[in-house]
């Protein structure tokens, strides 16, 4: 009995030590599109915050005196207490002096003069750090001090009494946050480079490019599958060859073609040259060959014709496959960006693409990373999507394509 119940026990602990580390990795796989996700949703401020934080985060405010201003957690004799910023005052600098570091000053930067003279400063050796001179006036002394530290003295004031005002620095004061999504940024990045027009093309393109490639694989899959003629084989190790052939081979030949048709900056020049595709036939075909033949000629004898029974028997068994290939030609045509880049002009706003709509966009907001990250969000939620409602497919597709 204890045996059993010490095997049973470490039977749990270690199905706990693999969840525990797949969790781990899960989350480490995750953690870029989380934080992608939470910086399109930050306001510009917070983004470089130091250190960094996931959430988005942005400061209360209230209003005082018909005017909205901040809150802070500002220290004062009576203890630390939430004020509203009224006003940002003049900057200031805190000094340490050089006989003593302990015993600092405050003063506005104009009331510093610099040893030496601006040109020709002064310069004193602490901690193996070379640090300026500054001379200050102290209770009637002049008193040689370094800088500390630079930030503001701003003036607080009580949200319910906001004539109970209270001076204190702004580098000592901690504004309140709560987190906040700013949703807005999504609106101005599709104002900001009309990613809505290249949302709209690229998901034109998309969609007409899997149906193209599913229907032509169906029925080049079949015809190599099932149909006999001469040379059959031949051609399609010749058409499965064309697989090892590099993009970049293509590029100029491709090009020139769309020059003499007259496609160039023209959508139809993303679609038509890629509803055909190698990949797709084979996949096809291998999936097709597996369908036992009784089936197709049961079908033949009761008269159906080879569309017929491509169309109500041969496609419908191919789900999975047809699944496969959907979703991997999804993927590539919504990520397509070398091909968009040659044909289509970074100019022409209306037949742009999201990759491409991306790349200006980073040209465009290279200050405001919340406004991109909402680009790169718009663009890569339907594909991650798509991918986790037809994952399941990835197996089964991959598992049965070469079964015979």
């Amino acid at each position: 009995m204890k045996r059993a119940q010490s095997y049973q026990a470490q039977k749990y602990l270690t199905y706990a030590g693999a969840y525990a580390v797949l969790t781990i990795f899960g989350l480490l796989i995750l953690f870029p599109f989380m934080f992608m996700f939470f910086t399109s949703l930050k306001a510009p401020g917070d983004i470089f915050r130091s250190p960094p934080r996931l959430l988005p985060f942005s400061t209360e405010t209230t209003t005082v005196d018909g005017v909205e201003v901040p809150l802070y957690r500002v220290p004062t004799d009576a203890g630390v207490r939430t004020m509203a910023l009224v006003d940002e005052g003049a900057p200031l600098v805190i000094f340490a002096s050089v006989d003593d570091p302990s015993q600092t000053f405050e003063r506005a930067p104009r009331d510093a003069t610099p040893v030496g003279g601006f040109t020709n400063q002064e310069e004193i050796n602490i901690g193996g750090e070379p640090k300026k001179l500054w001379e200050i006036e102290e209770g009637g002394q002049v008193v040689r001090v370094v800088e500390v530290s630079r930030g503001r003295q701003g003036v607080f004031a009580d949200p319910a009494n906001p004539a109970d005002t209270v001076e204190a620095s702004l580098t000592e004061a901690t504004p309140v946050e709560r987190v906040a999504f700013q949703t807005e940024n999504y609106r101005r990045v599709l104002e900001l480079q009309n990613i809505d027009r290249s949302l709209t093309n690229t998901m034109l393109v998309t969609i007409l490019v899997v149906l193209g490639q599913v229907i032509t694989s169906v029925l080049g899959g079949y015809a190599f599958a099932r149909l006999r003629f001469p040379g059959r084989d031949s051609l399609f190790v010749v058409y499965l060859g064309t697989i090892m052939i590099p993009f970049v081979v293509l590029i100029i030949p491709m090009y020139q073609l769309m020059v003499i048709i007259g496609w160039v900056d023209r959508i139809a020049a993303l679609i038509l040259p890629w509803i055909f595709t190698a990949y797709g036939t084979f996949l096809m075909r291998q999936f097709f060959i597996s369908i036992p033949k009784d089936l197709e000629e049961a079908a033949l004898m009761d008269g159906a014709s080879r569309l017929r029974i491509l169309w109500q028997i041969f496609v419908p068994l191919a789900g999975p496959a047809i699944a496969t290939q959907a979703t991997f030609t999804f993927l590539y045509a919504w990520n397509s960006f070398v091909w968009p880049l040659i044909v289509i002009n970074t100019g022409n706003f209306s037949n742009q693409v999201l990759t491409l709509s991306l790349m200006v966009l980073q040209g465009r907001a290279a200050d405001s990373p919340n406004l991109v990250m909402a680009g790169t969000t718009i663009a890569v939620a339907l594909p991650l999507l798509v991918f986790v409602l037809a994952q399941r497919y990835f197996v089964e597709g991959i598992a049965t394509t070469g079964i015979k």
